[in-house]
């Protein structure tokens, strides 16, 4: 612990600006004001198309999410009038979608209505992204707070193996008619404590270590031992609650963040070998997940035995349905996936009833939002600002790329949901305090230097 806070200097508050750089607060508020507008305007679209008359809740609902896009929108503003001015909007974009699509669903599954419930979450989300952006003046202060993260990650994933499985995983805590799902708060309490301490012993992870051969190094025991025993502890407690779809993004995160910190590629290739492998072993002598394996190598298995498609084979007809345009807003019959369709599976509703153009502009909003993740990274100057916008970046990254890769046969099904789009409040929470933290490492990315600070290091 000594060597962690040892190197943890004192955060000083962002220097004033000096004027040199532009704050651009006026393209994101121009950005969210489009974005609001699409939005409303698919909300509008799905009740003409199901319902053949706009909703009644159609003013209330743009006004709430105009709204809620102001109050975060003055808090940048305000608060952190450097940060990047695209993040923000494209979450309220993706947000305002979710919202969309899963009152489009609500509307074939009346007995199961789900988005007032996402709504309300979603406003907790711009509450907390707001209270972030206002309090946290300086990420650096994260870094004090690396064990105790840690320590409250652990203690998260501890949780839920004491409740009732739910679809054949301990994730959920369920009290009182609510669900929690705390795995997804302690993501971002890994990529903080994987940060901080990565940071603090960035130099002998980089030089120290016999070389193995190319360009791997072993790495000495006492550097590489503690971060080593935290990851596989999170990672078995996950395999315990059979949620394999968190355990493969917490295998992912600690690989990108130790090539980050190193800058060694060895690292991804054991990284890639050992995931192989664990997949493989998994997938072969776990019940649970061996029946998903079993579906992705043949999802039209159910039809040839006469029991009638199962989820995954719905969703590749919902994408195949969809085509270059789609069917349109409400027109689709992706709710025959069933439960699902809101969380799991919404990609599908996204692909069936907006086409290939529409899922494609989804994933690049999501492409680019990981893109600015990354960039800030490369533009901060002290090392845990970097790691922690790569972790952050990466957490994105990941997600997208299991789930959109599960929903379309490209690898197993995970049972995670998409951020922001799918219906889920854990996740919803989640993810707007995700991007409260890409907000104010983006701020000090960009905010100007002061005078003289040229050539002292940047924290290095």
């Amino acid at each position: 612990m000594t060597a962690l806070t040892a190197e943890v200097a004192e955060p000083a508050p962002p220097p004033p600006p000096d004027g040199s750089a532009s704050t651009r607060r006026g393209v994101e508020l121009t950005l969210l004001a489009g974005a609001v507008l699409i939005c409303v305007l698919g909300y509008l679209y799905v009740g003409l198309a199901t319902t053949g008359h706009i909703p009644e809740p159609a003013g209330r609902y743009a006004a709430g999410l105009a709204g809620a896009a102001l109050l975060a929108h003055l808090a940048v503003r305000f608060r952190a009038p450097y940060a990047d001015p695209l993040v923000l909007p494209i979450a309220v974009l993706l947000n305002g979608l979710g919202l969309v699509l899963i009152q489009r669903l609500d509307v074939t599954t009346p007995a199961h209505l789900t988005a007032g419930d996402q709504l309300r979450w979603s406003a907790l989300g711009v509450a907390l992204f707001v209270l972030a952006v206002v309090l946290l003046r300086d990420h650096r202060v994260l870094q004090r707070y690396a064990y105790l993260s840690v320590a409250a990650a652990l203690v998260l994933m501890l949780v839920p193996v004491f409740f009732p499985a739910v679809n054949g995983a301990h994730i959920w805590i369920r009290f009182a008619g609510l669900s929690f799902q705390p795995g997804e708060f302690a993501k971002i309490l890994l990529a903080v404590f994987f940060a901080a301490y990565l940071a603090a012993n960035r130099t002998a992870l980089a030089l120290t270590g016999r070389r193995l051969f190319w360009k791997l190094r072993l790495l000495p025991g006492r550097v590489l031992g503690p971060i080593l025993a935290i990851w596989l502890l999170s990672v078995g407690l996950l395999v315990l609650e059979r949620d394999l779809g968190t355990s493969l993004l917490f295998f992912g995160l600690f690989v990108i963040m130790l090539f980050t910190a190193t800058g060694r590629i060895g690292w991804i290739a054991i990284g890639l070998l050992l995931a192989a492998v664990g997949a493989y072993a998994v997938g072969t002598f776990e019940t649970h997940v061996h029946g998903r394996v079993e579906d992705w190598l043949n999802p039209f298995a159910s039809i040839e035995r006469g029991e009638g498609p199962g989820q995954l084979a719905q969703s590749l007809f919902a994408f195949a349905a969809g085509g270059l345009l789609g069917a349109g807003l409400g027109h689709g019959q992706s709710f025959l996936i069933g439960f699902a369709a809101k969380s799991d599976f919404i990609l599908a509703t996204a692909g069936e009833e907006l086409g290939l153009v529409g899922i494609t502009a989804i994933l690049l909003l999501y492409g680019l939002l990981v893109h600015r993740g990354f960039r800030a990274g490369l533009a901060l100057r002290d090392p845990f600002g970097r790691l922690l916008a790569t972790g952050l970046a990466s957490i994105v990254a990941l997600q997208v790329f299991v789930i959109a890769g599960g929903v379309t046969g490209l690898i197993p099904l995970t049972g995670m949901a998409m951020p922001f789009l799918a219906q889920g409040g854990s996740s919803v929470v989640t993810n707007w305090v995700n991007v409260a933290l890409l907000v104010r490492l983006g701020d000090s990315a960009r905010r100007p230097r002061p005078a003289g600070a040229e050539g002292r290091g940047g924290g290095e």
